[in-house]
């Protein structure tokens, strides 16, 4: 019996080929599973007819994700974080972040196909790849940065406090006064 396969099936072929089983096999388990069809003529030309319709659009997916990873190449994701005496990062640099990074410069990436190849967890710049498709990869350059604000802030918490003790001070000589 000759059977033109719907899927894979493993020890007799790939989805497409067309195969000779046995006849109980291919009655009783392949074709009633919906792994195969019969291969008459005119399921072979249906079949090729569908999976040119199929080629058709896995190949728009692919040049429009080509055409996305050449957008990606062309930004640069500069994220400021907390920074100990050493160098290295309180926590991470999270898929997360880079994602809304992407998305403020107008390139809408899920945050599952950002692949770091070891968490960054030190200042630097990185290499981050993009998996935007099982044949397109594209890479995006991470920069880390020491965010500078903590200590700005802690400068800002510590003039109210000098005014604080100047206005206590100021308080007590008018309580002597009186």
């Amino acid at each position: 019996m000759k059977l033109l396969l719907k899927e894979d099936v493993e020890g007799l072929g790939f989805c497409g080929d067309e195969v000779s089983v046995r006849d109980g096999y291919g009655r009783n388990y392949l074709v009633p599973q919906g792994k195969a069809i019969l291969a008459t003529p005119k399921n072979i030309k249906q079949f090729n007819h569908q999976k040119t319709i199929v080629q058709g659009k896995v190949k728009k997916i692919i040049n429009s994700a080509t055409a996305l990873a050449e957008e990606i190449a062309r930004v640069t994701c500069t994220i400021k974080k907390k920074v100990g005496e050493q160098g290295k990062l309180y926590g991470s640099v999270t898929n997360q972040e880079i994602a809304e990074i992407l998305r403020k410069n107008g390139i809408e990436v899920d945050k599952r196909k950002i692949h770091p190849v070891e968490p960054i967890r030190s200042l630097g710049d990185f290499q981050v790849p993009l998996k935007l498709h099982t044949e397109v990869t594209a890479e995006i350059r991470v920069s880390v940065i020491a965010d500078k604000e903590p200590a700005k802030e802690a400068e800002a918490n510590a003039e109210p406090e000098e005014t604080k003790q100047e206005e206590q001070a100021g308080q007590e000589e008018k309580r002597e006064e009186a």
